[in-house]
C-alpha cells in the first residue's frame, strides 16, 4: 500500500507559504475557532438587526417609516457589500486576511454604535446630532465588515478539509451543517437574551456586550493562525472573464476544434491561476473554447503568453462552471421569498388570539420556533437523517447538495400552503363572528401559526445549507468566495421581490375602491390569496430547479 503524501492534495499552504501538512494543520481543530468567530459575528449582527427598530424609534425618536426605511437600507447594504469582500478575498487578500480586516471594521462599527447610545441626542450648534452621526457611521461600518465576513467564513472553514482525502471530505460535509448551527445559535442568543438586555438594562450594555463578543471572536480566530490551511488568491476573476470574452470574440473566424486535446493548457501539474487546480475540458458552451484555440499565427510566432489573445482550458472552464451554476443559484431568489414573508406572518399573528395560559405572546416571538427548529434539526440531520437517507439513496452522505436544495424547496412551499390555510380558517371565523369590518383579533389561537414557522426552519436546514455547499463544492477553486456572495445576493433579491410584489398586488387589488388583499384591517382582506400566490411561485420554482439540476453538469477536476 503506497504511503500517503504528508501534505494536502488540494494545493493549500500553511501560514509560511509551504505546502500544508495533513496531520498538523486544518480539520476540526482549525474549524472550532472559525465557527466560534462566526457565532460571535452572528450574535452581534442579530443583536443589532433584531431590535434596531426599537432603538431608532425609542432612543433616536425617528418615525416608524423613517426607521423602517433606514433598516431596509442597512440590511440591503450588508448583503450588497458581500461581492466586494468576496472579490478582495479571491483576487488579492485571501480569505484569512479579508476576514481579519472585516472583523476589525465590524467591531469598530459596533463600538461606534455603542457610543451612540450614550452620546447626547442633540447639540444646538451642530446640524446633525452626535448620536445620529455615530449610529449612522457605526451601522454602515458594520455593514461593510459583514460584507467581508459572510462570503469568506463558510469558504475558509471548508478550506480546512482536503477534498482529495476521502475521510476529510466526509468531515467537510458535516462542517456546512455546523456552520449553519453557529449562525442560528448566535441568532437565538441575540433575539432572546440580548433583546431582553436592550429593553431592560439599556442600549449601551445591549450593544456593548456583542462588541465584546466580537473582540473575543477576533482573538480566538487569530489564535489559530498557525493551524489554518490557506488557499492562495488567484488574481482578478473579472479580468480573467473579460480575457476569455475578448479572446473568443477575436477568434470568431476560427473553426471549433474537434479534438479538445489541441486546446491550450500550461504544461505540468500547476495551473496558470494561483490557488486553482487544473480543470478538465467539458463539452458544451463551445463558443468559449475559441479563447483556448491556438491559431496558426500564434504557433508561428510562439506568442502564447498574451491572455487577451489566448486563454488556458482551466480559465475557460472557470467561466463555463459559472454559467452552469447561475441558473441553479437563481432559484434561490424565489426560495428566499418564504423567509421574506415573515413580516406578513407577524401581521397575521396580530389579528389572532395571542393569549396562552394568561400570558400575552408577542406575534414576532413565534420566529423563535423557526430558530429552535434549526438548532434541533442540524445535529439530528448528521446523526439520524443522513444515515436514513443513505440507506435510500445508496450515497454515503445521504443526499447530494442538489437533492438537499430540492427537499428544502418542498418544505418552503408547504409552509406557505399552511400559512394560506390558516388565514382561510381565520377569515372564515371572522365572517361567522361578524368581525370582518372590525380591526380586532379573531378568536383563533396564534399557536396555529407554529407549523408554518417550523416548516420554514426545516426548509432552511435543507436548502440554505445545500446552497452553501453547492456554491463551494461546484465553484472554481479561485472563485469560491464570489460564488458564496452570489447566494447572499439571492437572499436580498428574494426580499426585494416580495416588497415589489406587495406593492403591485396592493395597487392591483385596490382598484375601484376595494379593500384589496392586504388592507389595514386584515379581517376585510385576503392575505390568504397572497400566501397562495407565493406558494404557487414556490411550486413553479421547484419545477424550474428540477429542470436545471437535471441538466446541470458537475465540475470535473483534473
Amino acid at each position: 500500500m503506497p504511503l500517503q503524501d504528508p501534505c494536502t492534495g488540494d494545493g493549500s499552504v500553511d501560514f509560511t507559504g509551504a505546502p500544508a501538512s495533513r496531520e498538523h494543520s486544518g480539520k476540526w481543530r482549525a474549524c472550532c475557532s472559525i465557527l466560534g468567530g462566526e457565532f460571535c459575528g452572528a450574535l452581534a449582527y442579530y443583536a443589532v438587526g433584531t431590535n434596531l427598530v426599537s432603538y431608532l424609534t425609542k432612543v433616536q425618536h425617528q418615525s416608524n417609516v423613517e426607521a423602517a426605511s433606514r433598516i431596509i437600507s442597512w440590511q440591503g447594504t450588508c448583503y450588497l457589500a458581500s461581492p466586494l469582500g468576496a472579490f478582495l478575498a479571491d483576487s488579492y487578500w485571501g480569505k484569512h486576511r479579508t476576514i481579519i480586516v472585516s472583523l476589525a471594521i465590524f467591531t469598530l462599527g459596533m463600538a461606534l454604535l455603542t457610543l451612540s447610545a450614550e452620546a447626547p441626542e442633540s447639540i444646538s450648534s451642530v446640524a446633525i446630532s452626535p448620536q445620529d452621526a455615530l449610529s449612522s457611521v457605526g451601522l454602515y461600518m458594520a455593514a461593510l465588515g459583514l460584507g467581508g465576513i459572510w462570503p469568506c467564513v463558510p469558504t475558509f472553514g471548508a478550506d480546512q478539509f482536503d477534498d482529495t482525502d476521502v475521510a476529510e471530505k466526509a468531515q467537510k460535509e458535516l462542517y456546512y451543517n455546523w456552520y449553519y448551527f453557529a449562525v442560528n445559535g448566535g441568532f437565538f442568543f441575540a433575539s432572546t437574551i440580548m433583546v431582553w438586555i436592550q429593553d431592560n438594562c439599556g442600549w449601551a450594555l445591549g450593544f456593548g456586550i456583542p462588541t465584546i463578543f466580537l473582540a473575543v471572536g477576533i482573538a480566538g480566530f487569530l489564535s489559530c493562525t498557525r493551524v489554518y490551511r490557506y488557499q492562495k488568491p488567484g488574481g482578478s476573476a473579472l479580468t480573467r472573464t473579460f480575457q476569455i470574452a475578448v479572446a473568443a470574440i477575436r477568434k470568431l473566424h476560427v473553426d471549433e476544434l474537434a479534438d479538445s486535446h489541441l486546446l491550450y493548457e500550461t504544461p505540468g501539474e500547476e495551473s496558470a491561476i494561483a490557488g486553482s487546480r487544473k480543470l478538465m475540458h467539458t463539452t458544451g458552451l463551445t463558443f468559449l473554447d475559441r479563447a483556448a484555440t491556438v491559431t496558426t499565427c500564434e504557433k508561428t510566432s510562439g506568442n502564447l503568453l498574451n491572455p487577451w489573445r489566448l486563454c488556458t482550458v482551466t480559465q475557460v472552464e472557470e467561466l463555463k462552471i459559472l454559467v452552469r451554476m447561475l441558473p441553479v443559484l437563481a432559484t434561490a431568489i424565489i426560495f428566499n421569498t418564504a423567509e421574506a414573508s415573515f413580516p406578513l406572518f407577524v401581521e397575521q399573528g396580530t389579528v389572532m388570539d395571542n393569549r396562552i395560559d394568561g400570558f400575552s405572546v408577542p406575534p414576532a416571538s413565534l420566529m423563535t420556533f423557526n430558530c429552535v427548529c434549526i438548532l434541533m434539526l442540524v445535529p439530528a440531520y448528521s446523526k439520524f437523517l443522513m444515515p436514513m437517507a443513505s440507506r435510500v439513496t445508496g450515497m454515503k452522505r445521504g443526499l447530494s447538495e442538489l437533492h438537499r436544495i430540492g427537499v428544502g424547496m418542498v418544505f418552503a412551499m408547504i409552509s406557505l400552503v399552511l400559512a394560506a390555510s390558516v388565514e382561510m380558517v381565520r377569515l372564515h371565523i371572522a365572517r361567522s363572528r361578524g368581525l370582518s369590518h372590525r380591526n380586532v383579533a379573531v378568536p383563533m389561537s396564534i399557536l396555529w401559526q407554529v407549523p408554518q414557522y417550523l416548516f420554514v426552519g426545516v426548509a432552511k436546514v435543507f436548502s440554505v445549507v445545500g446552497f452553501i455547499e453547492f456554491a463551494y463544492e461546484q465553484s472554481p477553486d479561485a472563485m469560491r468566495s464570489m460564488c458564496q456572495a452570489c447566494t447572499l445576493i439571492m437572499v436580498t433579491l428574494g426580499s426585494y421581490l416580495v416588497s415589489i410584489m406587495l406593492k403591485i398586488v396592493s395597487s392591483a387589488t385596490t382598484i375601484g375602491g376595494k379593500h384589496g388583499w392586504i388592507p389595514e384591517n386584515l379581517n376585510e382582506g385576503h392575505l390568504d390569496r397572497f400566501f397562495w400566490f407565493i406558494a404557487g411561485l414556490q411550486f413553479l420554482n421547484l419545477l424550474v430547479f428540477v429542470y436545471c439540476s437535471a441538466r446541470y453538469r458537475r465540475k470535473l477536476p483534473n
